[in-house]
């Protein structure tokens, strides 16, 4: 793997900024993050983007970040910057794109987090580079990038029917597979080179897109996690909880207001319920 370029250097600032201000300022955060009917309802697509520049926690971005900066040289260096620009943002897109195909009918879904973009480009990467190995942090050895390929699209697809989190897995594998293709196109002549390891990963990729869209209800299943951290808290029920725990804070506010007046409310109140009337409308 080669150090990081500027681009990748510049990305990784950007990413550590906005995700700063989104763990300090919660109303920044969900203006930004990507959410379904935030998306589909009200047009705002720049969450498509946006929400790649925030994350959930230190470790998610820590995480990520060291991710980016060990393999965006290499495409950065051998394809250049306008094509790491392209790899890196149609993984963005193509991962937020997929989550919407997934969670179309569950409007409260909502996540962030650069995973999408990443895996764009350590999918380019592999496609381009099969022969790489991909090391872990701290072990004296690496495995073959074909091979991290497939576990990785088998552990997003386990991810995805689990509803682990809202780090959001689908993102993962929609990035990975755009991230890919947006390389073979950049470089159409790596898929002739490397047509069996594009093949071993793209096609359970592509097998469990059309798996979602002829039979969505086989979308969740009850594993290991799920028994034990989820049992019955279905997507439906968050979506309720979150929609609940709003009118409450909302309700609380108003209550505030008649007692005290609008000079008692603090900025967050305020821009909290600037964002529930726009809402409305």
């Amino acid at each position: 793997m080669t150090n990081t370029g500027i681009i990748g250097l510049l990305l990784i600032l950007l990413n550590l900024l906005f995700s700063y201000k989104g763990f300090t300022n919660p109303l920044f955060f969900n203006k930004y993050q990507f959410e379904v009917d935030k998306i589909l309802v009200n047009k705002e697509y720049k969450r498509l983007v946006t929400s790649g520049f925030l994350h959930i926690g230190w470790v998610h971005l820590i995480f990520n970040m060291i991710s980016l900066y060990a393999f965006s040289g290499m495409i950065e260096y051998n394809l250049g910057e306008l094509q790491f620009l392209v790899i890196y943002f149609s993984g963005l897109i193509g991962g937020g794109l997929l989550s919407l195909l997934i969670h179309r009918h569950h409007g409260g879904y909502s996540s962030a987090g650069a995973s999408g973009a990443i895996c764009g480009i350590i999918f380019a990467s592999i496609a381009l580079f099969p022969g790489m190995g991909v090391g872990f942090f701290g072990l004296p050895f690496s495995i073959p990038g074909w091979l991290y390929g497939i576990l990785y699209v088998l552990f997003s697809i386990y991810g995805i029917r689990s509803v682990r989190n809202n780090v959001g897995h689908d993102a993962h594998l929609g990035g990975a597979l755009v991230g890919m293709l947006a390389a073979l196109i950049l470089e159409p002549a790596a898929a002739i080179q490397n047509y069996i390891t594009i093949l071993v990963i793209m096609v359970p990729v592509i097998a469990f897109i059309w798996m979602i869209i002829k039979h969505p209800h086989t979308l969740i299943i009850d594993n290991l996690w799920f028994k034990t951290h989820h049992k019955n808290y279905s997507i439906e029920d968050r979506y309720n909880e979150e929609k609940n725990n709003t009118q409450k804070e909302i309700d609380r506010i108003l209550d505030k207001i008649h007692k005290k007046g609008m000079d008692s409310l603090s900025r967050s109140e305020l821009e909290l319920l600037k964002e529930h009337s726009k809402n409305m409308r």
